[in-house]
């Protein structure tokens, strides 16, 4: 029997506090008023104005448009998540199956042509990737907002090392049962590929719904505004004596964590089978 050690309990306890004390304090915050918040600093107990405040930036109508809402915004994070993981798991498979089972010429050099991208990230190529949107009239478009950022070096990267591993006798057995290409794409590979799937949703779905950058210069449509946008505009209002809506940023904070966590803690399983699993 192994033997308990209170201490390293006790540390990764403490750990686990530490981690969860921004959240407390987001949370607790939200529930005061912005008065209070800004005179007496963030809260460690709760406040009376929580319902108040989550119904508000959930509903009330605000912006210069005054037809801006958090809905709205929770709304195209998500849009802008789901676009991204299944955009990008769609791509990065197809890539990485080309990669894989065509065995074209100068195929390894174009899957390290592919994987060196990640040394460009976004801020390097956003004013090309933005001119080219433009040049399009995507912007303010759920399409300009999510399709150049689709390709996926990471994606490709992981399923390509997964199909490898897949052993070549499903292919043989498949060639002998009539399947062509597609057929051995959809009703082979995709669904040995669910745990994969699932580790690189969770990535990638991240990935889009937090992202800033790419929305703040995409969209000047305070329709396609995402929560990312809505809580970095509650704190530049600084007019005259007026003060920021402190209590309705860290709501709508709240409000942003719900859904990645959702995900991270509907798909822990597969995405820790995903990529730690070797032998199909």
């Amino acid at each position: 029997m192994q033997k308990i050690k209170p201490f390293d309990h006790l540390v990764l306890i403490l750990g686990s506090l530490f981690l969860c004390l921004p959240v407390v304090l987001a949370l607790m915050s939200s529930t005061h008023g912005a008065v209070d918040i800004h005179s007496n600093g963030l809260y460690l107990t709760p406040g009376t104005e929580g319902w108040e405040t989550y119904k508000k930036v959930l509903t009330h109508r605000g912006g210069f448009t005054g037809d801006v809402t958090g809905l709205l915004m929770l709304g195209n994070s998500l849009v802008m998540g789901l676009g991204f993981a299944v955009g990008k798991i769609v791509l990065s498979m197809m890539a990485a199956y080309a990669l894989v089972y065509f065995r074209f010429r100068f195929a390894t050099i174009l899957f390290w042509m592919i994987f060196f991208t990640l040394l460009l990230p976004l801020e390097v190529r956003i004013m090309p990737s933005y001119q080219v949107m433009a040049d399009l009239h995507l912007l303010n478009t759920y399409t300009g907002l999510i399709l150049p950022l689709l390709a996926s070096a990471t994606g490709t990267f992981f399923f390509r090392q997964f199909f490898r591993s897949v052993p070549d006798e499903l292919l043989e057995a498949a060639r002998i049962d009539g399947a062509g290409p597609v057929k051995f794409f959809l009703d082979v590979l995709v669904p040995l590929s669910r745990t994969m799937m699932a580790a690189i949703f969770i990535i990638m779905f991240i990935y889009g719904w937090n992202q800033y950058l790419w929305p703040l210069l995409m969209t000047t449509d305070e329709s396609f505004y995402t929560l990312m946008r809505g809580i970095k505009s509650i704190l530049q209002v600084w007019v005259g004596s007026q003060i920021p809506d402190y209590n309705e940023a860290f709501a709508l904070a709240v409000l942003a964590m719900i859904p990645p966590v959702a995900v991270v803690v509907i798909f822990q399983r597969m995405f820790i089978k995903g990529l730690t699993e070797s032998d199909k």
